[in-house]
Parts: C-alpha cells; structure tokens; sequence
C-alpha cells in the first residue's frame, strides 16, 4: 500500500530554545528512521498546504491565534513555562496543522492508502485559548474537526506516553469525534483519569486508558481488547487519526514506560483494523530519544504500508511482563457498569 508522507523544511525553523527537548533534531531523526528502516518503496513525498484561519478557528478563538502570530512575527518569547515561540514558529506551526488537512485530501483522490504527518511543533496539549506542553496549535484537533463537520465520524487514537488533554478538551462535548487516549499515569498534565469520559451529548465518547510506569506492551494490547475496541465498535467510525507520540518507547529520557518500537508497530496495526485503507492519517507528537524516534517511525510508516517486516533488530520486538493489567481490568469494569 502507498503511504503518503508529509513533511516541510519550515518545520525546523520552530526554535524552542537551547537544550529543549522538542528540539529540530526530532524530524531528522525521523526522516533517518523512513530511509534506514521503513518501506521506502511504498513512500510517497506530498508537502503540505497551511491551514488557514477557518480551519483553526474551528478549534482555537481568533484572538489566541492572534496572539501566537502576533509574538511569532516579533521575535519570539516564551508561551507558558515550557513552550517557546521563535519567528518561524507561526509558519510551523501553521504548515503542522495543515498537514493533516492535506493529507485528507489528497487520500480523497485516492493518492494513497494512508498518511504519516512528520510535523513539528506538536499539538496534543494545546487547548483551545491556552499553549501547552511544547503544543502551539492543536493539529490533530483540527483535521478531526474539519472531518466532522463534513459528516465523518472520527476516531483519534493518542498514544503518545502523556495525556492529550487538548484535544480531549476540544471533543469533550461532541458525539462526532470518540477520543481515546493511552498514556502514563501519574505525568504530566495530569490529566487523563478513567472518569474522564465526556459530558452532556459527547459522554461516553473520551476513553482514558491510565497505565503505570513500566507498562508493556501486553498491556496496552489487553486495553484494547477490553475497553477500547467494544468502544470502537459501537462508534463505528469512518476516519482514524493518530497522535503518534514515541514517547512511551522506553529509551525516553522524560517518561517511564516500557514500550518498544515492535510494540508500537503491533499497537497501530491493531487500529488500523477499525478504518478501510483511504482513511487513516498519523500525525507525529512526542518522543525524545532520537534512535526510538526513527525506529518507531520506520516501523510505523511500515504498519500503514502493509510491510509485515519485524523490528530493526530482536530487542525491538513486543514487550510483556510489565505492570499495568489490573489497572485495565478497572477500567474495563467501570465501562461494563456504565451499560
């Protein structure tokens, strides 16, 4: 299967600051990690289209996008206490929530199977009025938004190893959009509790998956099976989008799971059964060891490809044993009493 990937040199013009971890190496590493381990056959360059200010402010009031371009075009500062703006930070970031939208449209003309989007600055964190966690604009935010107010019923995977709490913010009360998120607990934002589940007509479409440190990839695997995919199934959805956060790899120097780039494989592999080929996209968020950014990419990329090639080497391979299965298994319960 054709994958299109989607990327741009702007992206590396967004300067977070000396010793920041979300930092431009991030994107060479994963343009390494497509050449050395993917299926680069099966890759197609598409370059991304700006999202432009109807697509945001499906998702952000004006007068916050105002503020980031405003800052942006006069050099830069800080954003909150860990999210910096630099002058090239407002085209990135612009060009970052725009690479979903062009990827949707370019799988509507059926250019290809599905799409990884290798944008930075992330988004996950950002709120509707408020930066966050290295997150300017919410990029998976606004290409669910746009499909959903075209009729389409989204899924949104987030694995990355902390809460996307922007973007479970953004769908808290909408039906149309089921968000499911995997992540760490307790980490930052500290968001993310099994209780979270929505309100007024979306509740019961936010999913939290709250894992301890060391959990393993059996372990995500169990909370798939329990709680997310009766879920999913009940959804029904036509589109699946992924925030792809590595972080979870457990090479990360700022998180404690215990992933590997095998089990990140298995796991999108897994989700990429809820959707047909045409209607998949996976957006890059966290991840932090520059080796586990590439291994993840490559084998990701390979994932939507239909590459059944295993991991860069036998130490990549799915990880069991961890903590983490009771956790799932309240969760799991909680939902069953909900019915």
């Amino acid at each position: 299967m054709t994958v299109l990937f989607s990327t741009h040199a702007a992206y590396l013009e967004h300067l977070a600051g000396p010793r920041h971890p979300e930092r431009p190496e991030r994107l060479e590493a994963v343009l390494s990690g497509v050449r050395r381990h993917g299926p680069v056959d099966a890759v197609v360059p598409l370059e991304p289209i700006a999202a432009t200010r109807i697509d945001l402010e499906r998702v952000h009031p004006a007068e916050y996008l105002d503020r980031l371009e405003s800052i942006s075009a006069s050099g830069g500062g800080r954003l909150d206490p860990d999210t910096y703006a630099s002058p090239g930070t407002w085209r990135a970031a612009t060009l970052a929530a725009g690479a979903g939208l062009t990827a949707v449209d370019a799988l509507r003309r059926g250019e290809g199977d599905a799409a990884f989007c290798a944008v930075r600055p992330p988004g996950h964190h950002a709120t509707t009025n408020e930066s966050m966690g290295f997150c300017l604009i919410s990029n998976v935010a606004v290409v669910a938004a746009s499909l959903a107010a075209q009729g389409e019923r989204v899924l949104i995977l987030d694995y990355d190893a902390h809460h996307g709490n922007g973007t479970q913010e953004v769908f808290y009360d909408d039906p149309r959009v089921l968000f499911v998120s995997l992540h760490q607990w307790p980490l930052y934002p500290g968001t993310g509790r099994h209780t979270e589940v929505g309100n007024g007509p979306g509740a019961g479409y936010t999913v939290n998956l709250p894992v301890p440190p060391g959990a393993t990839g059996d372990v995500y695997l169990h909370a798939i099976d329990t709680v997310i995919a009766p879920r999913v199934e009940s959804f029904a959805p036509t589109w699946l989008v992924i925030s792809a956060g590595f972080d979870a790899h457990r090479l990360d120097p700022i998180t404690e799971l215990g992933l590997t780039s095998g089990d990140f494989v298995t796991i999108t592999r897994r989700a990429l059964e809820w959707v047909p080929a045409g209607r998949r996209v996976v957006m890059l968020e966290g991840g932090y060891d520059l080796d586990a950014l590439a291994w993840c990419s490559g084998g990701v990329i390979g994932a939507l490809a239909g590459d059944d090639r295993g991991p860069v080497d036998m130490s990549e391979g799915d990880t069991a044993g961890g903590p983490g299965r009771e956790r799932v298994d309240v969760v799991a319960r909680f939902w069953r009493e909900r019915e």
